[in-house]
This record gives structure tokens, sequence and C-alpha cells, in this order.
């Protein structure tokens, strides 16, 4: 999707951080309708930082960040996820003594209808969920309880979808499962994802662009095609290296 009336996420010239001392500094990023954008780097580039901006949760410095037409209120983040912003944390922030049927309830939002149709969509998306709903979630096992933090959040019927490290304590193996799901999630809802992710070959298989960080600053951008033949991406993403600044996009 490259019209702006799709576009969904807007970021430009963004700088935020803590306490008054930018993270993250002159970052600007774009995300339409239906696609997949991984936003990679080593730990400690900012991408969390970034993610937390975007949500409304930490105040940007300057800069402009407006999601699904309206600029982000970091004030009131509420209203960012009732524009049909939804964001899974890297903690992925669930409540270990109610049962996964319990969890999924607390995303639901509109009507009775509204509703039981984010409810369903979640668990055609995830249907491993399904013989799990009267199990505590802090009985899951590590890939289910990120399905469920996955699917709470989709049960809201999202417009953006944030996701932090969806991977984060995961085996390989199943996050080979868990990041097609992104993709789906892209394809079926028309929702934009945006996805922080340190196993940046399955990301970018799945991811349509990305954009990479690297000491708060954006040193390259282009389709995942690119991005995987690109021997700095690894460096950078692995190591924690630098990149040449003449490869950025």
């Amino acid at each position: 999707m490259t019209q702006n009336s799709e576009r969904l996420l807007t970021i430009e010239n963004l700088n935020t951080g803590y306490a008054g001392v930018p993270v993250v500094r002159e970052l600007n990023v774009h995300l339409d309708k239906g696609e997949v954008v991984a936003l990679l780097g080593p730990n400690g580039a900012g991408k969390t930082t970034t993610l937390l901006t975007i949500s409304g949760i930490i105040p940007l410095l300057s800069g402009n960040v407006t999601v699904l037409g309206e600029q982000v209120d970091s004030k009131n983040p509420h209203n960012n996820a009732r524009l049909g912003l939804a964001h899974v944390a890297e903690d992925r922030s669930l409540f270990f003594n109610l049962t996964v049927k319990e969890n999924l309830q607390l995303g639901l939002r509109g009507d009775k209808d509204s509703q039981q149709e984010g409810l369903e969509k979640a668990l055609e998306l995830l249907p491993a969920l399904r013989p799990l709903m009267d199990r505590r979630s802090g009985l899951l096992s590590g890939g289910e309880q990120q399905m469920l933090a996955m699917a709470r959040a989709l049960v809201s019927k999202p417009k953006l979808l944030l996701v932090d490290e969806m991977s984060l304590g995961l085996a390989p193996i199943i996050v080979e499962q868990l990041l097609p799901i992104v993709r789906n999630i892209a394809d079926e809802t028309g929702a934009g994802v945006l996805i922080v992710e340190q196993h940046v070959h399955l990301a970018l298989q799945v991811a349509d662009r990305g954009y990479v960080m690297n000491h708060g600053e954006l040193v390259m951008s282009g389709s995942a095609s690119d991005l995987l033949d690109s021997k700095d991406l690894l460096e950078a993403s692995y190591l924690g290296g630098d990149i040449d600044q003449e490869s950025v996009e």
C-alpha cells in the first residue's frame, strides 16, 4: 500500500526518550494498511522506546507521530486505543491468575455483537487457544502465553498493531510458528502491523518492509528482500556494530 489515504502511522523527525534525554533521534517511519513492517536493530537501539511513544505511553520530545489520522495523545493513551491501536508489550502483560477466556475478555470492546466478532476472529487466527480457554494463563507455555497476548490485542479488532519482541524467551522453532501469524493478521484483517524482532531473517520473511535502527537513529530502510540481502543489516542486528551510513536507502 502506498496511498496516503491508507496510511495508518506517520512518524516525522521524532525525538523521544526519558527525563528529557532523547533515546531516539530524528526518526522517520510510516506504515500503511495491510502492511507488516519490521523495526530492527541491536539491543538498546531505541525500538521499544519508539513503540511506547507511538502508543502514547511516553511523551515525545519533539517531532510528530500520527496514528490513524490523529496526533498521538500521551496524556490520555487510552484515546489511542479507542482509535484502533493495540500494543503487545514484550512482557506480554498477562494476568496469570485469570484464565485464557478472562484475559481475552479484558480486551473486548464495543457492543455484544462486535465483541463476539472480535473474539471469533482472534481464535480463528490463533486456534490453538480454543482448548485452553479455561486454563489459567500462568500455567501456559511461553508460546501459548505469547499467542494469548496476541489474541487479547486482536479481540479489539485493531487497525494498527504493535508487537514488541514476540519471540522473547521462546525457542526458535516456536518463533517460526508464531511469526507467520503476523502476516495472516495483516492479510486477513487489513490491519497494519509494526513488529520489533531480534530474529531478523524470520521477521523479514513475513514483512513487506523494514527499518534498521542503531544508537537511536535510523540507519537503513528498504524492502524486506533488499534488507535480507544486506550484510550490514546482519552486523548491526546481531553484533550491534555500526552501519555504514552510505548504505542507507
